[in-house]
């Protein structure tokens, strides 16, 4: 089928009421998260901004200054308020981005005019026919609460931060005036386009900087969570599968029907009956497979004499609730151990392996990463290929310089670390190129191979050549295994997560009606 013909069929079946196999599955699993960590306990804070919808309230007749809301005695301006109000909408239509369709959400119209559908209710855990703009207000409520009592525990506290937020602070703001630069507007101008009229600079900066102070107080905060090994034992046998990865070999035969071409040339989708014996036929190459194996061969030999058999072994399988997860991860299940399954059109011919937590050691590493320069020449253009060998290699020597900037200096953990935040291209750099329990597969391979390589040790540097540039790599240190690295990270969230919940709970709200029409 033609993408044309594709697309119209997709709004067609929109029209309809038909819902996406693939979007209804995903919609369903959404429904299992937890709510606050799209709204509230993750936060993005508003870095570079796009042009914002049309729904935004203009007017050249408002009051900045007007009292919009009172969290705990402490008051917020209608601008303050619609500043975590775009953020919280913003960073739901990211998170949510495949489905707005579904939740019947008209980015293009006012929030105040909408109602939530059923779908979104029961994605969100809300009533249906309340207000798009309800519900987002009091997420934005949340989040405006959270900040403030984060803050004022920090300061409580004592809580130093480091000097990365006001690195990351500057750089944002610079970032602003670059974005506002290139459509030739005035940061003023520009912010209004997109935060609405009463935004001004002064507010936007004032909250960029205590979201960023908010973000440094909550990581040092889950970084402070620490368990013992018992405990992460004990977290584990709770749950393994959650943590355990399979090993296994197995050969996926498609079952989808061939298309066919009409007198015009254009692609006819196949009738159910082609496809249910397209699918027969899968069915019956997978029994070939399968018998072709128990006779002595192997499986990867076997797939290449198909034309519809691709062959994989993988050793990192994770589970998850379907065919294939439930039959490798079934505590049943033995080496050797062969099955037909099937799945959706296809048939997988599996040959189970192993399955277990995986107990390698995690890194910590530091790197600082010099990408190359933008080129003048566009990809096709004659003597692009040798711009870009020129960009790449300036950006090595770059590196090696950096590297040697290192050396020459005091070469410790904590230099490199500033040679990341005034170097690195990376979003690391605030945390002085920091990278902990990296994981086998993380990152790209070459990157990769040099933090696994089996003769690395504490303090070890180098130079990473990628498809990203050249990275300054220096090996911090061994961590825990992986699955406890897994499971640890998974504690901290769920206590993080429960820590700025209770943050964001049972504050003394109190509403302005003349300030809050300038909101959303």
């Amino acid at each position: 089928m033609s993408a044309s013909r594709e697309k119209k069929l997709r709004q067609d079946q929109t029209a309809s009421g038909y819902v996406d196999p693939k979007a209804e599955k995903e919609l369903e699993e959404k429904k299992a998260e937890k709510r606050s960590n799209v709204l509230y306990s993750v936060i993005a804070v508003l870095f570079v901004l796009v042009v914002a919808a049309s729904f935004l309230w203009r007017s050249n007749v408002i009051s900045r200054n007007a009292t919009a809301l009172t969290i705990d005695g402490e008051t917020y301006s209608a601008a303050e308020v619609n500043f975590y109000y775009q953020n919280v909408y913003r960073g739901f239509l990211q998170s949510n981005s495949y489905f707005i369709s579904y939740l019947g959400l008209d980015t293009n119209a006012s929030l105040k005019s909408q109602t939530v559908n059923a779908t979104a209710a029961s994605m969100m855990g809300v009533e249906e026919g309340s207000s798009w703009h309800d519900y987002i207000m009091d997420n934005t409520v949340k989040q405006m609460t959270m900040v403030q009592r984060g803050l004022k525990q920090a300061q409580e506290e004592g809580y130093q931060f480091p000097a990365s937020v006001q690195e990351q602070y500057e750089d944002s703001l610079n970032s602003l005036k670059t974005s506002a630069e290139s459509t030739g507007m005035s940061v003023k101008a520009y912010l209004q386009r997109n935060l609405g009229a009463i935004m001004t600079e002064k507010v936007y900066n004032q909250q960029v900087l205590r979201m960023l102070q908010y973000q440094a107080y909550a990581q040092s905060y889950s970084d402070s969570l620490t368990y013992t090994d018992a405990e992460l034992e004990a977290a584990y046998q709770a749950d393994p599968k959650t943590y355990d990865k399979a090993a296994w070999e197995y050969v996926v035969v498609s079952g989808a029907a061939d298309s066919t071409t009409d007198a015009d040339g254009n692609t006819v989708q196949a009738t159910d009956e082609e496809q249910a014996a397209a699918k027969e036929t899968a069915k019956a190459t997978a029994e070939e497979i399968l018998a072709a194996y128990n006779s002595g061969k192997s499986l990867e030999s076997i797939a290449g004499n198909y034309e519809k058999a691709t062959y994989y072994n993988t050793t990192d399988a994770t589970y998850y609730d379907g065919v294939v997860g439930n039959w490798l991860f079934d505590d049943a299940r033995k080496d050797g151990d062969t099955e037909i399954l099937e799945v959706g059109t296809n048939y997988y011919v599996g040959l189970f392996h192993s399955r277990g937590r995986e107990e390698y050691k995690t890194v910590d590493i530091r790197h600082i990463l010099i990408t190359p320069e933008t080129g003048t020449k566009a990809q096709g253009d004659e003597g692009y290929e040798d711009e870009q060998t020129q960009l790449k290699a300036a950006a090595r020597t770059k590196a090696e310089e950096i590297l040697a900037q290192w050396k020459s200096g005091e070469a410790t953990e904590d230099s490199f670390a500033q040679l990341a935040l005034e170097n690195s291209a990376d979003g690391s750099k605030y945390d002085g190129g920091l990278y902990t329990r990296v994981t086998k597969g993380w990152a790209v391979e070459e990157f990769n191979d040099w933090c696994f390589d089996a003769s690395r040790k504490d303090g070890d540097t180098g130079i990473v050549d990628t498809t990203y540039g050249s990275h300054v790599m220096y090996f911090v240190g061994y961590d825990l295994p992986a699955w406890a690295a897994s499971v640890t990270s998974d504690l901290q969230e769920k206590a993080a997560s429960e820590w700025s919940t209770a943050l964001s709970e049972n504050a003394d709200v109190q509403q302005s009606d003349f300030g809050m029409k300038f909101v959303g």
